[in-house]
């Protein structure tokens, strides 16, 4: 790294420090005097390299137990003292062979960038890099080992009693033993087990410290106990929640990437003082992980969890859940259970958002997050404009005829929705072999990211804005400022019985709109909520009045001034198979304009898409987003059957 001064800590130096030369040894002392205060612009950014997990045998238990250990710890720490100002920054993240974290670490080291001459301290052992801010946190939750929910439960009471996670073993070595046992000796100000190791949970009687029975469930009596001491109490910040796996994850780490242990994403939420679990949304049958249960046991809990984050919101604000199903280890076929990923993925999404919560959509692939805690305090700009094109401008590009109509004749209208970016994790990860193609600027592209991805990606959205060509334009993505089923926020919520959920998600999608200039809405996933309602799509119009695409609806639709297209095919196949169904699907729909999902593909792939479709199809042409949806919107008043939802889906 350039352009900052560099200095390195180790246990086994002077004082903790690694003295460079006599000539600024008195400035590293005074350095170090002060690399433990609460400002960070006295002693510097704390930087600790966690990549060394990235090679850990993942057979070997004793590994597992100390990557999972460190960067449990790291995370809870990053979360405490990131919470106020950006104070300590992990490299760990690889994606296709790039440093993800020291890609945007660089990117915003440059001349005139926010990180440019900030002083940094490297610490090369983690018993150092606790000690140097051991006055930022006031002690440590320990957890239990063998009851795998008290690790969510520890990074939720981390967050709220200004603590560090630390998994209970006695074993020489182990991170317990060199922080809590020996070494600075830690003191510890909540235990999720027994001093001398025994369970504080047992499934059974009563859940201690509580009124409460046993759930019967060993995995949901510590969350019943959080929510008792902790929701109940107020002391919990109910806007937001972290859906992340728990120590089960241990017992199978090699059914995905090793880093959808996803504990990196863990600071952030730490940081907002949010409640954390690990729950089957499904009421069919017990969770996979815990079968011993009775049925529905992990449903009622999850609805608990939503109940009471709804009531410390009053009800007026949306609940912001970090995460996704962790479909390749519990709640699914993978793990033993009787449902698929998709609709295990949708049944969430249906179950929170009747309590007015939205998932910022973590999933597995491209999980892995680190620093959100740290990048959280980014400066964006006030607003970030986008412009909507004209008629005059439609007219003189040929699209509209001197009368105002749309020219249609020997023309196939056709968008992609260029996704899914509905997660922090996701955009931060593919960037660099994304977004950075040399191809992007080719041809007119909708980027359909979610803009309440700010919060933990202020840095990406930033980049998007900054380095976007003529032929960038961009959407909201599904299905909004957040992950959830729009349909489960209008009256009968059956799941809830709360009242109509729709005002407070137009509140919330206005201002990030509004800020990033959007005024389409690229995709809404209905799945297995109802459709939307009038009431549902006056919603929409109110912050995305240029268009929306959802699956539930008329294959075409005007409402009030909004146009409504319904969602078609996702096309992901390889570039000539996937001109081939586009020009299919083209021939076969009785109307000019036609949408296309795809998943992270690359902007060379619909080069190559492009150029074979046009082989087949010269009439299909890509439209840039303002131009497709303002000759659709033009074409249904043209048209009133189609504008009145009279054209049959085909």
């Amino acid at each position: 790294m350039n352009n900052y001064k560099f200095f390195t800590l180790s246990k086994h130096t002077y004082s903790g420090l690694y003295v460079v030369n006599q000539k600024i040894f008195w400035i590293l002392i005074v350095l170090f005097s002060i690399v433990s205060c609460k400002k960070e612009g006295a002693g510097g950014i704390g930087m600790f390299d966690l990549k060394y997990t990235l090679t850990y045998d993942l057979k070997d238990k004793g590994q597992v137990l100390s990557l999972w250990d460190d960067i449990h710890t790291i995370s809870t720490l990053q979360g405490v003292v990131n919470r106020e100002e950006p104070r300590l920054f992990v490299n760990y993240v690889v994606e296709s062979g790039i440093e993800i974290d020291s890609y945007w670490w660089n990117k915003y080291r440059q001349q005139g960038e926010w990180l440019h001459g900030k002083d940094t301290i490297v610490y090369n052992d983690i018993v150092t890099l606790i000690e140097a801010y051991q006055n930022d946190f006031d002690g440590v939750v320990v957890y239990d080992s063998d009851i795998a929910a008290t690790s969510n439960v520890a990074s939720a009471v981390a967050g709220i009693e200004n603590l560090i996670a630390i998994r209970y073993d006695k074993s020489p070595g182990s991170l317990y033993d060199r922080l809590v046992a020996k070494g600075p000796k830690l003191p510890v100000k909540v235990w999720l087990i027994h001093e001398d190791g025994t369970p504080l949970f047992s499934g059974q009687g009563d859940i201690p410290g509580t009124n409460r029975k046993s759930t019967g469930s060993i995995k949901n009596d510590p969350y019943i106990w959080f929510i008792e001491n902790y929701m109940k109490t107020n002391r919990c910040n109910g806007k937001f929640g972290a859906y992340y796996i728990d120590q089960k994850w241990r017992e199978n780490p090699q059914a995905t990437v090793v880093n959808h242990h996803t504990l990196t994403n863990h600071d952030f939420f730490v940081s907002k003082r949010a409640f954390f679990f690990d729950l089957s949304p499904w009421g069919d049958e017990p969770a996979t992980d815990d079968p011993e249960q009775a049925v529905g046991t992990d449903l009622a809990t999850l609805k608990e969890f939503l109940s009471e984050a709804y009531r410390l919101n009053k009800g007026e604000k949306m609940c912001h859940i970090g995460g996704f199903p962790a479909w390749a280890f519990k709640y699914t076929t993978h793990a033993g259970g009787s449902h698929d990923d998709v609709p295990t993925e949708w049944e969430f999404s249906r179950i929170i958002s009747a309590y007015n919560a939205f998932k910022d959509a973590d999933a597995i692939g491209y999980g892995a997050l680190a620093n959100a805690s740290f990048w959280q305090h980014f400066p964006l700009e006030e607003k970030y404009a986008q412009k909507w094109v004209t008629q005059d401008e439609l007219k003189k590009r040929g699209y509209l005829t001197e009368d105002g109509k749309v020219d249609c004749e020997n023309r196939e209208f056709m968008i992609f929705y260029v996704g899914d970016y509905d997660a922090s994790s996701w955009i931060t990860q593919r960037t660099p072999t994304i977004w950075d193609h040399p191809d992007r600027g080719k041809l007119p592209l909708m980027w359909s990211i979610s803009p309440v991805l700010e919060r933990r990606a202020p840095m990406v959205m930033h980049n998007f804005r900054k380095t976007a060509t003529r032929n960038d334009y961009f959407a909201a993505a599904d299905n909004g400022a957040g992950y959830l089923m729009p349909g489960m926020l209008q009256e009968p919520r059956d799941i809830s019985g709360l009242p109509c959920g729709l005002d407070a998600w137009a509140e919330h999608c206005k201002k990030y709109y509004d800020k990033w200039g959007l005024s389409i809405t690229g995709f809404v996933i209905d799945g297995y909520a109802p459709g939307l309602s009038s009431k549902g799509l006056d919603c929409y119009a109110s912050f995305s009045p240029n268009g929306i695409v959802p699956q539930k609806v008329p294959l075409t639709l005007l409402h009030g001034n909004m146009p409504v297209l319904r969602s078609d095919e996702d096309i992901q196949q390889e570039p000539k198979e996937a001109a081939q169904r586009i020009a299919q699907r083209v021939a076969d729909r009785p109307i000019p304009f036609h949408w296309f999902r795809n998943i992270l593909k690359t902007p060379g792939w619909y080069v190559e898409v492009m150029d074979e479709l046009d082989k087949i199809n010269p009439n299909i042409e890509l439209l840039d987003a303002p131009t497709f949806f303002e000759l659709y919107r033009i074409w249904l008043k043209q048209n009133p059957d189609a504008a009145n939802g009279g054209i049959p889906v085909q």
